[in-house]
Formats: structure tokens, sequence, C-alpha cells
């Protein structure tokens, strides 16, 4: 009923618009005159009407919401689980190991050798350190088969400061040296004649030394160093040697040409020569300069230079310059994989009495000393890497050495009234000769982590002589092999092999009536295998144990000197600071 009731309200409200508007058009008239304007229209926009009133519901039904109450009962529940605290992993790192400045070795093996080291470094401060060590090794011998004393010693005593300054570095260091062996390397036919004139066969050598060296930063002048050395025995013979050397770097039109300034001074004295019981001096000092020019194009690197000396013998007065290439270059083919290499160099190579006594310690004290003139050294070779922890070398060599140093077993004089204690075919002299050699080498050097090194170097050689009927006591092929091996934390270990081929040597015998008597003695080859052990107590103690010569053999290295067969050796090493 109110549905029809609204229906018919609208209807009528319709109706009487429309008839007030059909009024409204009815009595409007256009005026077509003139219109005056008496002000301007300014439209404005009038307030919105909003309903204040909260409208009322007059619904026949209406839903009221009910109020809810509620609580929460916490009941406890007993549990013994425990959640554990997270934590971050930690990475196991290993511990450094604890370096020391100084250290003490003592050790003591067969043939009533004894070792002893001690090295010491202190810092005095940021910039300045001061160090020095002693060391002595000896041996009471008892080679087997031998007739006369075959012991030896060697002591050695050194001091030495270092200064590190911003723009420059320097030490000097002095020291003393003494060593003695013995010619007990007596010819066999010869023992009885030795033994009945009682000789005296020790042989004692002293040295005395004083040099430094000091280095710059952003100067020309790169480095310079000297050294001086007094050398003698206790047979009268006495030597001096004074080196000096410095690196500059030559500016040339933009460009640093490097070179070495070198003097080398050398004079020494001999009792009496081999046969002559005369006074034996020699001597000379050489001017050198050489010079560098490093070229780079890609992975192609050329140093282009050469090498000027100058030679005054002390004894004749003769002076003579002599000239030397200085090329070398390399070239990458494979990045560090494959690396070709070559050159040709040569020099004016310096002998002395102390060298050769260090290398042979069986010569005379007669020996007359003068330079080698090695008039070139070319080589061509590849090296490279084979993986990150391998790398290789391999080369060919050629070398010209005139006036090259041999050393040749001395003659014996079959009448020995007035012998010398080194004339009963037991001592070497220096022999010189034009010697051309040829030598191809491999290398191979594996360091697969900071616990394992490996290194193998093999050697041959083929030699060509001029007035020598053989190049005398060099083999024809060496090799080596070293490596260390670090087990675990405590135990370390490492080992060294050396192998020489077969070498010639010159068997002369000097009789009154029917003169010279010479033969050529082939020296068998040698294998020497040294090995070590050792076990670290703590990061300041640890024990060693050394076995050298396991192939048990008293080969001679020189004509007539065997050596000790297997010898053990042990000992230990403190390590410490102060």
């Amino acid at each position: 009923m109110r549905k029809h009731l609204t229906y018919i309200a609208l209807l009528a409200l319709v109706f009487g618009i429309n008839e007030s508007i059909a009024q409204r058009k009815q009595n409007d008239t256009l005026n077509t005159g003139v219109i005056d304007v008496v002000k301007p229209y300014t439209p404005s926009i009038s307030d919105a009407f909003k309903v204040k009133e909260t409208p009322e519901l007059e619904d026949a039904v209406t839903e009221t919401k009910k109020s809810i109450e509620y609580n929460i009962f916490s009941i406890p529940v007993a549990s013994t689980f425990t959640p554990a605290k997270g934590q971050a992993a930690v990475v196991e790192k290993a511990k450094p190991a604890k370096l020391y400045d100084n250290y003490a070795t003592l050790g003591a093996g067969t043939y009533t050798t004894f070792l002893g080291e001690l090295y010491l470094n202190h810092a005095i401060s940021r910039t300045e350190s001061v160090g020095g060590y002693l060391s002595h090794h000896s041996s009471q011998g008892g080679i087997e088969g031998v007739r006369f004393e075959d012991d030896f010693s060697d002591s050695k005593i050194n001091v030495n400061y270092a200064s590190q300054m911003r723009d420059m570095a320097w030490n000097v260091e002095g020291g003393f040296q003494r060593l003695t062996y013995n010619w007990y390397g007596v010819e066999a036919a010869f023992i009885d004649a030795a033994q009945t004139t009682d000789i005296q066969v020790d042989h004692s050598f002293y040295s005395a030394y004083f040099g430094g060296d000091i280095s710059f930063e952003d100067t020309y002048i790169n480095s310079g160093s000297f050294f001086f050395r007094r050398f003698g025995d206790n047979r009268g013979s006495g030597e001096n040697r004074f080196k000096f050397n410095t690196t500059i770097d030559i500016p040339i039109n933009g460009e640093e040409l490097s070179t070495d300034l070198i003097f080398d001074y050398l004079g020494g004295t001999f009792d009496r020569s081999y046969d002559l019981e005369q006074e034996l001096n020699y001597g000379n000092f050489q001017i050198g300069v050489a010079s560098q020019y490093e070229m780079k194009q890609d992975d192609l690197t050329v140093n282009f230079g050469a090498a000027l000396f100058y030679l005054n013998e002390r004894e004749s007065g003769d002076s003579k310059f002599y000239i030397y290439p200085k090329v070398t270059a390399t070239y990458r083919l494979v990045n560090d994989i494959l690396i070709a290499y070559g050159g040709i160099e040569g020099g004016l190579i310096q002998h002395s009495y102390f060298d050769f006594a260090t290398e042979n310690p069986f010569v005379s004290p007669t020996l007359f000393i003068v330079p080698t003139d090695q008039q070139y050294n070319a080589y061509l070779g590849l090296k490279g890497k084979l993986s990150s922890n391998m790398s290789y070398k391999l080369s060919g060599h050629y070398w010209a050495d005139r006036n090259k140093a041999l050393y040749r077993h001395n003659t014996t004089f079959l009448d020995f009234t007035d012998a010398e204690d080194y004339q009963y075919g037991n001592s070497f002299g220096i022999v010189y000769d034009d010697v051309d050699t040829f030598s191809v080498s491999g290398e191979l050097n594996v360091d697969v982590n900071r616990n394992f090194t490996l290194g193998l170097k093999a050697e041959y050689f083929s030699y060509g002589t001029n007035n020598e009927t053989e190049a005398w006591n060099l083999p024809d092929v060496k090799g080596s092999l070293f490596l260390d091996y670090r087990i675990n934390e405590h135990w370390f270990a490492g080992a060294n092999l050396f192998y020489s081929g077969e070498r010639k040597a010159l068997l002369s015998s000097l009789d009154p009536i029917e003169g010279y008597n010479d033969m050529v003695v082939v020296l068998d080859s040698y294998f020497d295998a040294n090995v070590h052990l050792g076990y670290n107590i703590n990061d300041k103690i640890s024990v060693f144990a050394k076995a050298n010569n396991l192939s048990n053999t008293a080969y001679q290295r020189w004509l007539f000197y065997p050596v000790q067969s297997i010898q053990f050796l042990t000992g230990a090493t403190f390590k410490f600071d102060f």
C-alpha cells in the first residue's frame, strides 16, 4: 500500500513542474534593443549543502551486535626440551709459524765429525739491524786404505750491519775463515818414499774479508758494492783482491742505458814455483764498462749491449783491450707456457788462489794465475710452466774460452831429494788451454705447495781442446736432484742426489834418465745420495738425522783422493729471540 502512494506522489510532482515551465515560456518576451551592462558578471560557486544529521534507520528489522567477552587461560605444560642457540660456523685456520731471528745447531757423527752453527740477528731500530754467524765443521777422517792424515776442518765467523732508509739501503760485513786439509792422496808407488821422509801433508788456508753494498731509489745511480779479501796459507802464500762495482742509468734521448762500471785488482805471491825454488808473483787489474739497452714490443724483449775491458798484467806490464757482446732476447710464444730465449755474451773472468783452493783444496801453492778470456757464450733455449706449480727449462750452450783454467795432476819427480810435501803425486796444478765447450741441459722444478718442492737437473758436455790432450777433470755428464717434504706439523724430510760422469786425468812422472812418462787415467762416474729426516719437538727445538753417500762408495772426485764412505750425523737445532 505504501509503495502505491509513493508512485502517485512522484507523478503529481512531475506534471506540476512541466506546467510551471510552460507558463514561464509564455510570459517571457525578448526586447531587441540596447542592453546596458551595469555591472560585469562575476560567477561564484555556492557552498554545497551537507547533511548534518546521522540518518535514522526505519527498517522493520534491525540487527544489533552482541558484545562478546572472552578470557585466555594459560595452562603450563611440563617439558624438558631446551632449544640450542645458533652459532656461526668457524673456518679452521692454520696456526702461523713462529719465526725467530736466531738459531743454534749442534751435531755429531761418524768419522768423528762435529758440526756447530750459531746465527744471530738483532733489530736495533725499525731501520737498523746487526747480526753475525759462527760455524764449524770438522772430521777426524779415517778413510779406509789411506795411509796419511785425512782430517779436515772449516771454521767461519762473520759480523754484519744493515740500514734501511727512505731512499737508500746499505750494509757492511766482515769476517774470517780458516780451512785445513791434507795432501793425503799420495800415489801408491810413492807411499813408501813419502813415509820414509815423513812428509807433512797438512795444508791450512786463512781468509779475512771486508765488504759492503748500497742501493738507491729514484736516482741514476742504482747500486754499488766493494769487497776486499786477504787470503793465504801455511806455506807462505798470500793474495789480495779488491773489487768495486757500480750500476748506473745513463739517460740518452729520453731513454736509459743500464751501465756497469767494474774495477777488479788481484795480486799474490807464492814462495816458489812447482819445479823451481824461485818466488812466484802474479797479479793484474781490470777496468770494465758494460752497457745494455732494453727494447720491449708486445711479447718480445731484447737487450742490446756490449762490454769493454782493459787488462793490465802486473808482472809483464802488458796491457790489452777486450770487447764482448751482451745481447739477450726472450719471446713469449704461448703466454707463460712456452717462452723462447737466447743470447750471446762474454767476459773477462778473474781467477784467484782463493777460488781454486775452494773448488779443489788439494792444489799446490805453486800456481800461476791469469784470467780467462771467454770470447762468447752463445745459448738458446725454451722455458715455461707446465702448470701453476711445475716449470721447466731446456737449453743448449756453446762456450769459446781462451786460457781456460784446468786442474791437472802435478808431475811427480822420481828423484825425491829435497822434495816438497806436495810432490809425491798428491797435488794438482793449473794449466791453461783454449777450450770450446758444447752443452745441452734440462731442468724441472715442482712446487706442489709449501710442503713439497722438487728440483731435477741434467747436463751433457762435449769439449774440444787446443794444446792439452783432454779437458782434465771436467765431467761429460752432471745430474742433481733436490727434494724437500714437510710431512706434517712435526716431521720433515729431504734428499740431495748428485751424479757425475767420467772424468779424465793425467798421471805424469819425470825420471832423471828416462824423462817424462805420461798416462791418461779415466776416473769412474759416481753417484752421491744424501738424505735427512727431522722432527720439530716444538716451535723452538727440533732434532735431525742425516745420512751422506748412501751408496757407500769411496769414489774419487780427484785422482788418488777417495772420499768418506757412508756417513751419519745427528743433532738438534734451537731457535730463539732476545
